[in-house]
This record gives C-alpha cells, structure tokens and sequence, in this order.
C-alpha cells in the first residue's frame, strides 16, 4: 500500500486571522458602548433619586411653613400670622433674626424677595430652618440617601382681595411660602412655592 501525500499548502495567506482580528475589535467596540450606555443609565437614575430627594425635601419645608401659619404643631411666632393688622414682623428683604426670620414683606416692583434670599446661608440666613419655629425635627446629613442640609422658607404676606370689606379698612391676607430643598449634596436644589391661605 502507498501513502499519497498531501499537496503542501503554499498560497496560504492569514485571510482568516485578520477577519478573527476584525471581529474581535467590532465585539470590543459594541462592548464598551454597551458598558458606557449601562453607565449613562446608572447615572441618570442617581440624578432622578437625587432631584427626587431635593423635591421631598422642599415639599416637607413647605408643611413646616404652614404649621408655623396656622398649625396642628404650636408654633412660637403664631401671633404674628394672628395679628396680621400689625405687620412689622415681616421685613423688607426678608428678616434675619427673632420672629422675624424668613418673614419677608412683599416686593410690588423688581425681584421679587424670595428670589433675592440666599437659601443656602446658614449663618445671618434670611430664610427660616424646616422646624425652627415649630420644634419638628428633619433628619439630614450624611448618613445614607437624605438631604445634605435641612430645608429653609420664606414667606411673604399678600393682600387677600377675596376678603377685603367693602369699606377697604379690614385687609385679610394670604401668603406666598417658597422653599429650597437639598439632595444627597448640597448642589442638588429643589425650589418649590405655594400660596397659602388660612
């Protein structure tokens, strides 16, 4: 019996390890968008929680502003929404100190106050702490996903024109609460306003 061999192979050229090559580049680039999509994700999703937690936070110094109007909670300055014939605890350009804290008066030409206050002061702050007058507590800081600082309002008194008298002597009013929420960081705002009538 005889063996035939084989034709030797001379006109190989490596056409199959450049098309590997090439599918393996094509399969590196798809992964590494597929890896940077899932990442843009992610981070959109932090974002989300984040501004979600700024928005809540708002939302919650917002409730404080109306206890510190009108209750269930005792608040320590009742008397000046009770009272509204003397309005001198409301402050042009918003008050720093006292009862007068976060009471500002109600700017009829220009910016208007809450636009002009610094929300994120802590010290000589124009704005009033979440439970500052109504002794509730706001948990905050850095442990876990809370906000990074509590939240902080104003509020301006507005004449109520559904309730003045005939005569125009007896005003009643109404009031515009803007809040500032914080996120997880201090950068993270959210501002929201209501108008509050008792």
């Amino acid at each position: 019996m005889r063996h035939k061999l084989l034709p030797r192979p001379g006109g190989q050229r490596g056409v199959s390890l450049i098309i590997v090559l090439l599918l393996l580049v094509i399969v590196s680039i798809l992964g590494v968008g597929a890896a940077q999509i899932a990442t843009m994700g992610e981070r959109s999703s932090r974002n989300d929680r984040d501004m979600q937690v700024a928005w809540q936070s708002a939302e919650a110094a917002l409730m404080d502003a109306e206890f510190d109007i009108h209750g269930p909670v005792a608040s320590s300055r009742r008397s000046v929404f009770t009272n509204m014939a003397n309005t001198n605890a409301f402050v042009n350009g918003c008050g720093d100190s006292g009862n007068s804290r976060g009471l500002c008066t109600l700017v009829t030409s220009g910016q208007p106050a809450w636009l002009s206050v610094d929300f994120t002061a802590t010290s000589n702050a124009h704005t009033a702490a979440y439970g500052e007058f109504t002794g509730r507590s706001f948990p905050a800081g850095t442990t876990g996903i809370q906000p990074a600082k509590a939240p902080r309002y104003v509020i301006e008194p507005i004449e109520d024109p559904a309730n003045r008298d005939l005569s125009g002597s007896t005003t009643s009013y109404i009031y515009r609460v803007t809040a500032m929420g914080f996120g997880p960081r201090a950068d993270i705002q959210g501002v929201a306003q209501i108008i509050y009538r008792d």
